[in-house]
């Protein structure tokens, strides 16, 4: 393909054909604000060019001299004949161009303008905030009560018919469009310089019912029906679930192979700095492999989003008893998740931090501790746990190394040895009177990403009196948890980098 395309200078008659492939693409982009002239101003604002095949234009880059560099401003190929290497040949022809102009950068920026974090990290006020001024984000669709006025209720059926509006639009802008075929994916994620490959494709509704998927939590009613009415008024699964499953060499291969050989159709950075990776797995015979090596995979674990997979299933189940000619075969009795193999995935840590010493002074409260843990002061500097069995406190100004004494936990109950079930057991309920996790207004939960020193801050500003920072759960105990038909307790597993909203969806229909 390569050898048939040539480069050259775009003419004013390439502009119509120009124009067709940018409106393909994008409903904003910058041809499209450009009247003809502007385009052709290729020696003084703007260098454009395009891609031929057979006297046919099939690609097209603007890119424009400012700051001394070369800023390609849009880029665009037909979208029948993508991923045929047309674009790595026309960004190839602008890196010699700025050569020859000595120029010392090409440079693009890439915005995932429709990219959104997941909908239950944020709330109203920061999705509105996160979604100003970009009527294609995500947002709008996951979280639609920011376009509506404070008064509508949270719950109220025009927020989801909002939403299914919202999703529609995006559909009309052709931000997103149908795959030809059927696909499976990989979608990778890099967070501080460690990447986790997961693949994305559909899962079983049957598989849930029949816990073939197996869970950790518990998930409430009102949160599920939350989800399933979005679900039910737009026909559409929004976000893709976070599953896990024991490693297969086999798959980890391919998936291996495919980065290394093919370019990924998406590849940017949030502005949170995590890195998003997107590849397209179009050839049938892999697709078949991949699905055989997954039927012979005995169990899948639910990582994050129990409540998306249960709305997913139970509207699917409805839809099920809803349909006289059901066959199996419908969309409603699969729902999207990106499976990634255990190894790729780490748990981090998920800590406390208490209100108040239940009425106990520092000295006493010391003491109860010391009853049935070890109490070690490690002076002002921040102290984090380095192996399980092992807590860090923040009391007072100081940090303390808290191990529990053996006769504390048993090694053997898959719950009754998770540093969470210690803590709560024993200090927790016992000595700070705290004995619902869920409903105690007492306690407050951080997440590892945002470190130990959220725990100090909360703690010196006087807001919390105690911080507990526990070492992360892994991942075999929670696999071993969720085989065990076991639950975890409340606020155990926190996952990150979460999965973006906005990449990839399911239709029902």
């Amino acid at each position: 393909m390569n050898e048939e395309i040539h480069i050259v200078l775009c003419s004013e008659e390439n502009i119509p054909e120009v124009v067709t492939i940018s409106q393909s693409l994008s409903a904003d982009g910058l041809v499209n604000v450009l009247n003809t002239k502007e385009l052709q101003k290729g020696g003084e604002n703007y260098y454009v060019i395009v891609a031929k095949l057979d006297d046919h234009v099939v690609g097209f880059a603007v890119s424009s001299y400012s700051w001394g560099k070369l800023h390609i401003e849009e880029l665009g190929v037909k979208k029948e004949i993508q991923r045929k290497g047309i674009g790595k040949k026309i960004i190839e022809h602008l890196i010699i161009h700025a050569k020859e102009k000595k120029l010392p950068e090409v440079y693009c920026e890439v915005k995932a303008i429709n990219i959104a974090r997941p909908y239950d990290v944020l709330n109203k006020e920061e999705a509105r905030g996160e979604s100003e001024g970009n009527p294609y984000s995500f947002l709008h669709v996951t979280k639609p009560e920011i376009d509506l006025p404070d008064s509508v209720d949270h719950y109220a059926p025009q927020v989801y018919q909002k939403g299914k509006e919202n999703y529609e639009k995006l559909i009309r802008d052709k931000i997103f469009q149908q795959d030809a075929h059927e696909y499976l994916y990989i979608y990778a994620q890099t967070m501080h310089g460690r990447t986790q490959y997961g693949l994305v494709g559909c899962a079983s509704v049957d598989d849930y019912k029949n816990n073939i998927i197996k869970k950790h939590e518990k998930t409430l009613p009102a949160k599920e029906q939350e989800r399933m009415n979005h679900i039910r008024v737009s026909g559409v699964q929004y976000e893709p679930v976070f599953f896990t499953y024991r490693d297969v060499p086999e798959i980890n291969e391919i998936v291996a192979q495919i980065v290394k050989e093919q370019e990924p159709e998406y590849d940017f950075t949030a502005v949170d700095g995590i890195g998003h990776h997107f590849w397209v797995i179009q050839e049938q015979k892999t697709i078949d492999l991949l699905v055989s090596y997954f039927s012979k995979i005995p169990y899948t674990y639910v990582a994050d989003g129990h409540h998306r997979t249960a709305a997913a299933a139970l509207v699917g189940n409805e839809r099920k008893q809803k349909d006289p000619n059901h066959s199996g075969n419908e969309e409603y009795n699969y729902f999207l998740a990106v499976h990634f193999p255990a190894s790729h995935l780490q748990i981090q840590d998920y800590n406390r931090v208490i209100k108040d010493l239940n009425g106990l002074s520092k000295e006493d409260f010391l003491k109860k501790l010391e009853a049935v843990f070890v109490v070690e002061n490690r002076g002002i500097e921040i102290y984090k746990p380095e192996k399980g069995h092992v807590f860090s406190m923040y009391l007072d100004g100081y940090w303390y190394k808290v191990t529990p004494l053996s006769s504390a936990y048993d090694d053997i109950d898959p719950i009754g040895c998770l540093d969470v079930t210690i803590l709560s057991d024993h200090v927790l309920d016992k000595i700070l009177g705290i004995t619902d996790l869920r409903k105690s207004k007492r306690i407050d939960f951080i997440g590892g990403i945002r470190g130990l020193g959220e725990l100090k801050k909360r703690v010196d500003s006087g807001d919390m009196a105690v911080a507990f920072a526990l070492f992360p759960v892994t991942m075999e105990q929670l696999m071993t948890i969720a085989d065990t038909g076991n639950i975890m307790p409340p606020k155990t597993t926190w996952f990150e980098p979460k999965l973006r909203s906005g990449l990839v969806i399911h239709s029902l229909d």
